[in-house]
C-alpha cells in the first residue's frame, strides 16, 4: 500500500531506511492531477530502482501572473490511488510552507542560463527559474538515485539535465517517452480544460509536427517549414506561440544541416495552452 508523507523528517527517514537496506530509490516529480502519462513515468522509474517516490506539489514559483495557478486542479486522493496502482511506494505531499520556509517571495532561487532563454523561457518569463528552484529542493528532500521526467516537456528535461550536471547532483536523469491519447494528442493535465470539439481539434498539433519533420527531411528550408507550420495551426483555429525545428540540444541548426532534430510547438486553443514535440533524424 502506498504511503502518503507530508513531513520532511518522515520522508528522509523512509528513504534512509531503504538505502540502509541497499535499495535503489527513484523519484518522479509531479504537480498532481495525474493521468496515464504520469503513471507511465512511475512504471519507467520502477525499471530503474527498487523503490519509487512521487511528489505531488503545485509549485507557485513556476506560474506567471496571468497563468492558471489558482485553477490548477488539486486531486491528491485520486493521485494516491493512481500512484499505488502504478507501483509507487510513497507519495511526497509537502505544503508550500515546507517547500518554501521563508515564503515564496523570500526564497533562494536557482537560475539555469542559456537553455532557459528561448521557447518556453521567452514565452513564460521566470517559468524555468521556478522549475529549477523547486526541482533542486525536491532533489535535496528526496535524495534519489534516479529521477524520471517526461519528454513532453522537452525543454524542462534539458533544463534539469543542465542543472544536475552543473551542480553535480548524484542523480541519473531518465527521459520517458510521450504518452498520447488515441487521436495523437499528448497527455496533459491541461487537456481537461478542452471542450470535446477542442480536444478533437487539438490532434492537429501532432499532425503538424510530423509534417514539419517530413518537410525538413525532404530538404525544405527550416525557416519556411516553421512559418508554414505556424500558418497551418492558425488556420486550424490555434494561436501559435512558436513552431520551430532545433537540434536536440535546442540550439538552432545551420541551413541544410542533417542529424538528430526536434520539432517543437506551443499554441493556444481557446483558453488552453498546449505544447508538444517530435524527435526525428533529418
Amino acid at each position: 500500500m502506498i504511503e502518503t508523507i507530508t513531513e520532511l523528517d518522515v520522508l528522509r527517514e523512509r528513504v534512509r531506511s531503504w538505502k540502509r537496506d541497499g535499495l535503489r530509490v527513484a523519484f518522479v516529480p509531479t504537480m498532481g492531477n495525474l493521468h496515464d502519462g504520469h503513471f507511465s513515468l512511475v512504471k519507467r522509474a520502477r525499471e530503474h530502482a527498487d523503490r519509487v517516490v512521487a511528489s505531488v506539489f503545485v509549485n507557485p514559483t513556476q506560474f506567471g501572473p496571468n497563468e492558471d495557478f489558482a485553477r490548477y486542479p488539486r486531486t491528491p486522493e485520486a493521485d494516491a490511488r493512481g500512484l499505488e496502482a502504478a507501483g509507487c511506494d510513497a507519495m511526497w505531499l509537502p505544503s508550500v510552507e515546507t517547500m518554501y520556509p521563508y515564503g515564496v517571495d523570500a526564497t533562494v532561487r536557482v537560475q539555469v542560463p542559456a537553455v532557459t532563454t528561448t521557447l518556453e523561457g521567452a514565452s513564460r518569463p521566470g517559468h524555468f527559474d521556478g522549475v529549477a528552484t523547486v526541482v533542486s529542493r525536491l532533489f535535496n528532500q528526496v535524495q534519489p538515485d534516479v529521477a524520471v521526467f517526461g519528454r513532453k516537456d522537452y525543454q524542462q528535461l534539458a533544463v534539469v539535465r543542465y542543472m544536475v550536471r552543473d551542480l553535480a547532483f548524484p542523480i541519473d536523469i531518465v527521459g520517458a517517452d510521450i504518452v498520447r491519447e488515441a487521436n495523437g494528442l499528448a497527455m496533459s493535465s491541461r487537456n481537461q480544460y478542452l471542450s470535446a470539439d477542442e480536444r478533437a481539434q487539438a490532434s492537429e498539433i501532432r499532425r503538424c509536427l510530423e509534417a514539419m519533420a517530413g518537410a525538413i527531411h525532404s530538404g525544405q528550408p527550416r525557416e519556411a517549414v516553421e512559418a508554414q507550420a505556424a500558418g497551418r495551426l492558425a488556420q486550424a483555429g490555434f494561436e501559435p506561440d512558436y513552431t520551430v525545428v532545433r537540434r536536440q540540444d535546442l540550439t538552432e541548426p545551420a541551413a541544410g544541416e542533417t542529424g538528430s532534430m526536434v520539432a517543437l510547438v506551443a499554441a493556444r486553443l481557446g483558453r488552453t495552452r498546449l505544447i508538444d514535440n517530435f524527435e526525428f533524424d533529418a
